[in-house]
């Protein structure tokens, strides 16, 4: 059994490597080539050279957009990510112009805003590094207008200005036109490199359309114009290279980071995780083995273990972090002689969990939300307990902590437990998922029960046969439900943050916990805004 599981994690994480592989090539090697001919790094050879040598790049949002536009929007043409440039965590945003020039696809708007987001959540820096065409005009009416198009980005760019202190450091790489020229007049630093940096809010065919007026590049919004007669850039650098060592440059002036935790203990051992699932999502298996292979051997405590066991409260540490950690168990259990199904919510579950959320939020400790949730129990006896208003509690005290929350998807992620155990809607700080994440309201079977099950029943009742069309609706229902329910889809739509190997799981969770220890114990950035 443990080989068969092994096997089934290890398929899906090749599965998932060479499509990763292929995205990070963006637009190709030829496009690659043209980039350096025009005396410019690709957008992941720039963040290469900007972060800490050997230091973890967490890239974020990979996988959005692969599967729509032909495949014609790798990463949806913009690299996002977390890493160290001098010691310091920081956002990382850079245009991929090797893919349609760098232009916005309605997704790309996602990324950068996501982007932008966890850093005004953690409270560490943004680096912008633009190369882009501007609008991918064609796409525009996804792009241009709505709450959360473009303009949302130029809003987050002055909130992190003027109200959150957020330092954002532009560089100006390539072309920056039209509307997009506001995301580096909205940074407190401004970069452009020579004889390769345009900014502009029209270019010169624009120009000449406009006004008549004909001029080259260079002169209209070239990096020795907007530093030296506009005033609107600060910095000039030679090349790409020597604009890089200028923002590390810019990094040495910040305050150093806070130091990670003292007296990190690793876990007994990390060999054996892939097996720990079973092959079939349906099968039971302890959560215990997968716990002690991500947390530090020492300092776990479980809180309240013989009430409501299907749900795991524990105390732990993570690379020296200290954190609460709330997980499903799986299986068959016994609470009090009563039966219980592992990965439901049952009334008495939801209220300790929202008891220990409150916990935590009083000691400020993370919370860490490992999920494998069926949802909540459904029935006359869960009804007659209270379950809607026990649920309640769980959600209202998980969506009004201000301690940071970080959300693992291990398996299932079904119903409203998804929602109550951290989803993304509340806003975590990070949302991650193993290749064998499935989220969606319910499995395909329950999809068809709840849809087509009347009508089943009614022809079970009559001895009657399951006409084609029917069958060929459910078998299209099922085909559907395992799409959705796949990894990569939800990743794809930005339903995560990333997948990720297993075996990369520890180090990924001890470096966004360095990351939020910016943010400890602080109201979301939109109270805080509307104050």
């Amino acid at each position: 059994m443990e080989e068969q599981s092994a096997n089934h994690m290890r398929a899906l994480v090749e599965k998932l490597l060479p499509l990763q592989d292929r995205l990070r090539q963006g637009g190709g090697a030829a496009r690659i080539e043209k980039q350096h001919r025009d005396g410019k790094l690709t957008a992941r050879e720039r963040i290469a050279r900007l972060i800490d040598p050997g230091s973890m790049f967490l890239e974020i949002g990979l996988l959005i957009a692969y599967d729509k536009y032909d495949g014609q929007a790798p990463a949806a043409g913009v690299v996002t990510g977390l890493a160290r440039i001098e010691g310091r965590p920081a956002v990382l945003v850079a245009n991929d112009a090797t893919v349609k020039a760098g232009a916005w696809w309605p997704e790309t708007i996602t990324k950068i805003l996501r982007a932008q987001e966890i850093a005004m959540r953690n409270r560490i820096p943004i680096v912008y590094l633009v190369d882009s065409a501007g609008v991918n005009l064609p796409l525009q009416d996804g792009i241009f207008p709505g709450q959360y198009g473009a303009a949302r980005i130029f809003y987050y760019n002055s909130l992190m200005r003027r109200r959150l202190r957020v330092p954002q450091i532009s560089a100006v790489m390539g072309p920056c036109i039209a509307g997009g020229a506001y995301l580096p007049a909205l940074s407190d630093v401004i970069f452009m490199v020579e004889k390769t940096s345009f900014m502009g809010l029209g270019g010169p065919n624009l120009v000449k359309g406009a006004t008549g007026q004909v001029v080259d590049a260079e002169t209209l919004g070239g990096a020795a114009m907007h530093t030296a007669t506009s005033g609107v850039a600060h910095y000039s650098a030679a090349s790409d290279e020597e604009c890089l060592q200028m923002i590390r440059q810019k990094f040495r002036e910040f305050k150093p980071a806070p130091e990670s935790p003292k007296g990190t203990r690793p876990p007994k051992s990390t060999d054996g995780l892939y097996a720990v699932l079973p092959a079939d999502h349906r099968l039971p298996y302890p959560i215990e083995e997968i716990l002690e292979r991500l947390f530090d051997d020492t300092d776990f405590l479980e809180f309240q273990p013989a009430h409501a066991p299907e749900m795991l409260c524990a105390t732990a540490r993570l690379h020296g972090h200290p954190v609460a950690v709330i997980a499903n168990r799986r299986g068959f259990l016994k609470a009090d002689g009563r039966p219980r199904i592992g990965g439901i919510v049952y009334t008495e579950s939801a209220r300790k969990v929202a008891y220990f959320v409150e916990t935590a939020e009083r000691a400020g400790l993370p919370i860490l939300y490992l999920q494998d949730v069926s949802g909540f129990m459904v029935g006359v006896e869960a009804e007659s307990e209270g379950i809607i208003r026990a649920g309640a509690e769980m959600v209202e005290s998980m969506a009004c902590a201000t301690v940071p929350k970080i959300l693992l998807v291990l398996n299932h992620a079904s119903g409203a437990g998804y929602y109550a155990m951290g989803g993304q809607g509340f806003d975590p700080h990070f949302t991650f998922s193993w290749p064998t994440a499935r989220i969606a309201v319910m499995e395909g079977d329950s999809a068809i029960q709840a849809v087509y099950g009347p009508e089943l029943d009614k022809l079970k009742a009559s001895g009657k046969p399951v006409p084609p069309d029917l069958e060929a609706r459910i078998a299209k229902t099922r085909a559907d439900y395992e799409n959705w329910l796949d990894a990569c889809f939800a990743a794809s739509r930005g339903h995560c943050d990333a997948i990720l190997d297993p075996l990369a799981t520890r180090r990924t969770l001890a470096f966004v916990l360095d990351c939020i220890s910016y943010s400890a114990h602080r109201e979301h950035v939109a109270l805080e805004v509307l104050r």
